[in-house]
């Protein structure tokens, strides 16, 4: 015969809870940040097997709200458009820690989405980029998370600033709304 401790009993109650919760907030499919442009919506498939952190971390700030509204405060023609920083300077970020790098072997091809960091690998926090052109020399420096299936258009269409203000938009378009859908 077993004997259960009252601790041990405690332990499977609570085990078997959280086994129980979980399916209910589980989704299915993959996550797809959405995001509604002025010229257009952007669908980006999310990549959670080669960057869970990162992709959780855009989840939960889409879930707030907290990208609508945030402006592409630099953008760089045939390179990339950044957005993701509330204060609109390329300074700030979410009252979140930030995260640590996942680099993976994603190419920064057109379309790939990156975390955008301090000189610190280990500083993404709110913000990041779409890249217009090939930047595989930043492969394996910063963290693709993220690729555009479809929308390139609409991101293309970017206001974008000028080379001699490294990309820094006086009049930047925003993201109209952010949200996550599971395909």
């Amino acid at each position: 015969m077993i004997t259960i401790t009252r601790r041990l009993f405690g332990a499977l109650v609570i085990g078997a809870a959280a086994l129980s919760a979980a399916p209910a907030f589980a989704q299915t499919g993959t996550p797809h940040l959405i995001l509604t442009l002025e010229d257009g919506t952007v669908d980006i498939e999310l990549l959670p097997a080669i960057a869970p952190k990162h992709v959780e971390r855009i989840i939960a700030l889409t879930n707030e709200g907290f990208y609508d509204g945030i402006v592409f405060h630099r953008v760089i023609e045939d390179f990339m458009a950044q957005t993701g920083d509330p204060t609109g300077t390329g300074m700030g970020g979410s009252e979140l820690p930030d995260v640590e790098a996942e680099f993976n072997s994603e190419s920064f091809q057109p379309g790939a989405v990156g975390a955008a960091r301090s000189q610190d690998p280990n500083s993404f926090n709110s913000q990041f980029f779409i890249t217009t052109g090939d930047a595989s020399f930043l492969d394996g420096q910063y963290t693709v998370f993220g690729k555009v299936v479809s929308g390139m258009d609409a991101v293309n269409a970017i206001e974008k600033g000028p080379a001699d203000q490294n990309g820094q938009v006086a009049n930047p378009d925003k993201i109209v709304e952010a949200k996550i859908e599971y395909k």
